[in-house]
């Protein structure tokens, strides 16, 4: 069975000629007259994209990733900082070094309660250290996510349309991108295929 790639004539429109065509890894453009067709059926999405050749603002190339995983990474990492900062400059072991529970607290009865403030005061005295140790962590964990980033980022070949947040986006060649990027925009252009 033929890919639609092979039959870009029979795509066309009355009067449209095929001027440049192009294989770009697995996908195909082809620069008509009138279009640029894109066929990319081995990527995620729509197996075939079109656009007018008067919208296509500019070809790049351009290299993108998953921006979850970078979001996950920043956060975590202005988390850690700030808690690392706070656990360094909050000095709660110094304000509660002079507060001391009274020795004899069995004849009032509250001995048990007094116990538990004594506990509270503690993890107070120490809570400084647990952010330090928590804000340590959390910029350790962000390493994972921004590998993950770094991972999933793959160069495109972009076609960029006159509409907002619209482009065609292609695998982009594994070497000479940028002679491939100057061949397609200059087929595009005005004038480059004998428009008039």
């Amino acid at each position: 069975m033929s890919r639609w790639s092979e039959r870009i004539e029979d795509l066309l429109y009355e009067g449209e000629t095929v001027e440049e065509r192009l294989e770009v890894g697995t996908a195909t453009v082809a620069v008509t007259s009138h279009r640029v067709l894109a066929f990319t059926p081995e990527r995620d999405g729509e197996n075939f994209q079109q656009a007018d050749r008067p919208n296509v603002t500019g070809v790049s190339v351009e290299s993108n990733g998953d921006s979850r995983f970078l979001g996950y990474a920043v956060r975590a990492t202005v988390y850690g900082l700030v808690l690392i900062v706070a656990g360094l400059l909050v000095p709660l072991d110094s304000v509660l070094s002079d507060v001391a529970m009274p020795e004899s607290t069995g004849q009032l009865g509250i001995g048990g309660v007094l116990g538990l403030f004594e506990q509270i005061i503690s993890i107070l005295r120490n809570l400084g250290e647990f952010m330090q140790l928590t804000g340590a962590l959390l910029l350790l964990f962000a390493i994972v996510p921004f590998g993950v980033y770094l991972w999933s980022r793959e160069r495109s070949l972009v076609v960029d349309l006159a509409e907002d947040d619209e482009s065609i986006s292609l695998p982009a060649p594994e070497s000479d991108a940028e002679a491939v990027v100057d061949r397609l925009d200059s087929a595009i252009r005005p004038g480059s295929t004998g428009d008039t």
